[in-house]
């Protein structure tokens, strides 16, 4: 089943989204034309007069992939998986620095160091944290045009880090409700790597572990929880961790190391909701929050698939949930390309010049084409992004490979460059 495909009047206001089926239907009865590939949005010739059902955006912020899906009601009609950039930007910030230094250090010419002339404003970030951020309003941007989307629901905190440090904090009731289990052994599944603290074993179940024996007057705050095997877990009993690995002084020492590590980790993820919660908040959208623990509640009761766009969709209060498509869009921010003029080789010498102009004959690097050719020694159908030349000469890199020597008079667009890239 596939995406369910949005719909705009001839205003370009939205509509509610309707099935493939009846999408193709209105294109081959002419009544809409393709407006948007990427998501597929069709445009419709009448206009339409009627109620509309509200639509909820679901947000599951990760440091990898930002899970997106649309509720209507009960019903998952729109499931998306949005994968960032955040390591190519830092490599690409590391190589920039790394060619800076190295002309300083040989004296050629260089843009000056500057120190101490540049002031962080408050709530900064870094340039990998904060495109997350804009990336994922740039998405919630698209889906507010071509979606009636009344609310806004985003997963705010991984953890609830004030519970987890202090079950006291607020009350029985809420240290001991249903969703406390879940967020300790959430947080200690990542915190621990997801393998037995003291054999590293994985791929089997595993235990919630006192590392300071709770008959001996241990706690249950979290830095004295870790994970452990079955056998672990029943060879340890009521021992003291240094009594226990009297014999393993190294896996000792790592595991008191990692137990007293702070929380720095989730709250760098947690700073980044943040800053995207409080961005989300200026889109005049009602804007309600979830913790992860109650995502992984919700996603464990309705027996859903551990995935993106379905833990997107069980973030908040859900009672039930009715999932109508299984083939979310796959999409990876591929960036907009670079401002640098002179191309330079690895040691930052330069290699080559870069033209102005960008667009030729209508096309730019990054575009999406189809691509008939008629004569000539590629004839053939060819369907991929382009690389332009200012000569009308482009190739085409396809699925198959890449091909060569593509004249412009055969490309016809399918979808412009958006500084990312599609796939289901």
């Amino acid at each position: 089943m596939s995406n369910f495909v949005f719909v705009i009047d001839t205003h370009k206001r939205p509509l509610d989204p309707i099935r493939p089926g009846l999408a193709r239907k209105l294109l081959t009865t002419g009544k809409a034309a393709v407006f948007k590939r990427y998501p597929f949005t069709i445009i419709l010739k009448a206009d339409v007069i009627g109620p509309q059902k509200p639509i909820i955006l679901k947000l599951d912020p990760g440091s990898q992939t930002t899970g997106i899906a649309l509720v209507q009601g009960e019903n998952i009609i729109f499931g998306a998986e949005l994968a960032h950039r955040g390591q190519a930007i830092k490599a690409s910030l590391e190589s920039r620095r790394s060619l800076r230094r190295g002309r300083r250090n040989r004296h050629t010419r260089y843009r000056p160091a500057r120190f101490l002339n540049r002031v962080r404003p408050k709530g900064w970030l870094a340039p990998s944290l904060q495109h997350r951020v804009e990336t994922t309003l740039t998405w919630v941007t698209k889906l507010m045009k071509l979606a009636p989307i009344v609310s806004i629901v985003q997963e705010l905190v991984r953890f609830d880090l004030q519970q987890l440090e202090n079950p006291e904090i607020s009350g029985i009731e809420y240290q001991q409700g249903v969703l406390c289990g879940y967020e300790i052994r959430e947080y200690l599944l990542n915190k621990w790597d997801r393998k037995c603290a003291y054999c590293g074993i994985t791929d089997t179940p595993l235990q919630v572990e006192h590392i300071h024996p709770k008959a001996k007057g241990g706690s249950n705050r979290v830095s004295n929880l870790c994970l452990a095997c079955d056998a672990c877990n029943k060879k340890k009993g009521t021992q003291g961790i240094e009594q226990f690995l009297s014999k393993k002084p190294e896996v000792l020492k790592r595991i008191q190391s990692q137990a007293k590590r702070p929380l720095k980790d989730a709250t760098a993820v947690n700073s980044t909701r943040w800053a995207l919660f409080n961005r989300l908040c200026m889109t005049d959208l009602p804007v309600s929050t979830g913790s992860g623990g109650l995502t992984k509640f919700n996603r464990t009761r309705l027996n859903l698939a551990k995935t993106h766009w379905l833990d997107a969709a069980c973030v908040g209060k859900v009672e039930e949930l009715k999932v109508l498509t299984s083939q979310p869009l796959l999409i990876k921010a591929a960036g907009h390309g670079t401002r640098q003029m002179c191309g330079t080789d690895r040691f930052g010498f330069p290699t080559r010049h870069k033209s102005r102009k960008q667009i030729h004959f209508g096309f730019q690097t990054g575009d999406l084409v189809s691509a008939t050719v008629t004569a000539g020694k590629k004839v053939g159908s060819y369907v991929g992004r382009i690389l332009c030349r200012a000569s009308g000469s482009f190739d085409i890199a396809t699925a198959k490979g890449r091909i060569a020597g593509i004249s412009h008079k055969y490309c016809q667009p399918i979808h412009k460059k958006d500084g990312y890239s599609y796939g289901f």
